[in-house]
């Protein structure tokens, strides 16, 4: 047994750096090819499809070629998300959407205030939990953000902001002349230097000579719908796309402003005429074509307003046609302007239709406020957190369910095991959860919506969809 031991130590020693791939121990390993091009960055960007499956990117930047996916939901654009080596376990499932346009300073201070208060908590005035699963977070500071955007001329982007209040990205904004600085949500695509500018005023002098002293439609589509720029829902181009849209006149932008959103106006209701309407245009035409006839002297000339009697019945200082009664009829001219004054106050059409991503159809103001494009961070919804802390940070607390608590905290606790009681999904005050259950009075009826959105009823969507 000793003479086994000592052969084979001197088989070791002696075959130290010449030892048999048969006396050592083998593992199976993987080997990568190394590459001989060194890393742009020391954090490598990859590819992440919607299987959540990641794939490293090429020396150009652009991903490998893939096999084609059998699914239809699989077959989309590819976009780069930022991970990270797992040197914690915090980091190993952490990945980020690539924004490195972003400012990497603070805010700009006057246009903030601090978020203090019981509200960060979920909490009203009274101190009452009003909305669960808040509390916590990192100190925020609360950006003034300006949803209305009714200061006309251009305005030149300064920098791209984070916002910790949102998901989507702000713009700061400089004005051209006053020199004014504002905050508005960022269009997908705006970079620092570009130039935004606002319509809702109406259009510039200097755009309408350019078009001849007539608004032509395809020329102020061109000049006017550019990302970022904002103006009434009215002028925007059938199937374009909008965001931040705002649904009363006076009121500031309260649809599609977080990240990726976007909604397509779809069309146009126009305003029916009126009856005094019709009759003013059909005066107007007819007082175009026949031309009034002057009054004329006993010899058969024309006699002029100077020569004519004003103190005669016949007569009249009225710019109006005389009539066989001698009263004075005022001036056609005065109507259509009259009218034309009203129709600019009710304006041409009646509503927008726009649809939501939801597949929601639903009515706007014609002069409601839209910007051109779609929300900045696109991607921010496929983000992983990585760890709870994370969530802690983003001011969110833990959620337990309501079947893992006891019978006197929830309707579905209690009971042995996995166990609701017998009971279909309700919330914690009793409130049916799921099955379509509506909460909306039939006669506080949606005046405004046009076609509902799809629906699941308590029941899965098809995957094909």
């Amino acid at each position: 047994m000793l003479q086994s031991q000592l052969f084979w130590r001197s088989v070791a020693t002696s075959s130290r750096h010449t030892c048999l791939p048969c006396l050592i121990r083998q593992y199976a390993t993987k080997v990568e090819p190394v590459s001989t091009t060194p890393p742009s960055s020391p954090i490598q960007p990859t590819v992440a499809t919607s299987d959540t499956s990641t794939k490293a990117l090429q020396t150009d930047g652009t991903p490998q070629p893939t096999q084609p996916a059998t699914s239809s939901r699989r077959q989309e654009t590819a976009f780069a998300l930022r991970t990270y080596k797992p040197r914690t376990p915090g980091v190993r499932h952490l990945r980020r959407p690539i924004n490195d346009h972003l400012w990497k300073g603070g805010p700009y201070r006057p246009l903030t205030f601090p978020k203090i208060g019981q509200g960060k908590g979920g909490r009203n005035n009274r101190g009452r939990v009003t909305v669960r699963h808040r509390g916590g977070g990192h100190r925020r500071r609360i950006r003034t953000v300006d949803y209305k955007r009714e200061a006309p001329g251009p305005h030149t982007v300064l920098r791209i902001e984070y916002d910790p209040n949102r998901s989507s990205h702000l713009a700061l904004l400089e004005n051209n002349q006053t020199k004014a600085k504002s905050y508005i949500i960022a269009a997908d695509g705006l970079r620092e230097g570009d130039v935004v500018e606002s319509f809702r005023a109406g259009i510039p002098q200097k755009l309408l000579d350019e078009m001849g002293g007539m608004p032509d439609p395809g020329m102020l589509a061109v000049r006017t719908a550019l990302r970022g720029n904002c103006l009434p829902i009215r002028m925007a181009p059938m199937g374009s796309q909008v965001f931040n849209i705002g649904s009363a006149v006076n009121r500031g932008g309260v649809f599609c402003r977080s990240a990726g959103t976007y909604a397509t106006v779809i069309s146009k209701t126009e305003r029916p005429k009126t009856k005094k309407e019709e009759n003013a245009n059909e005066s107007n035409s007819s007082a175009a074509i026949a031309e009034p006839e002057q009054e004329k002297s006993k010899d058969g000339k024309p006699l002029s307003t100077s020569t004519a009697n004003p103190n005669s019945p016949n007569t009249s200082n009225a710019t109006g046609p005389p009539h066989s009664t001698g009263r004075a009829v005022p001036s056609t001219t005065t109507k259509p302007t009259a009218v034309a004054r009203k129709n600019r106050k009710k304006g041409e059409f009646l509503d927008v239709i726009i649809r939501l991503q939801s597949g929601e159809l639903r009515k706007v103001s014609p002069d409601a406020c839209c910007t051109f494009g779609v929300a900045s961070n696109p991607h921010w919804h496929f983000r992983q957190l990585g760890k709870a802390g994370r969530a802690r940070w983003l001011n969110k607390r833990p959620s337990v369910r309501g079947m893992a608590m006891n019978a006197a905290d929830h309707p579905h606790g209690g009971g042995r095991g996995k166990s609701k009681g017998n009971r279909p999904p309700v919330s914690p005050w009793g409130t049916p959860a799921k099955s379509g259950y509506k909460t909306r009075k039939k006669r506080n009826t949606h005046v405004w919506l046009v076609q509902d959105r799809e629906r699941n009823q308590g029941k899965r969507r098809s995957k094909n969809a």
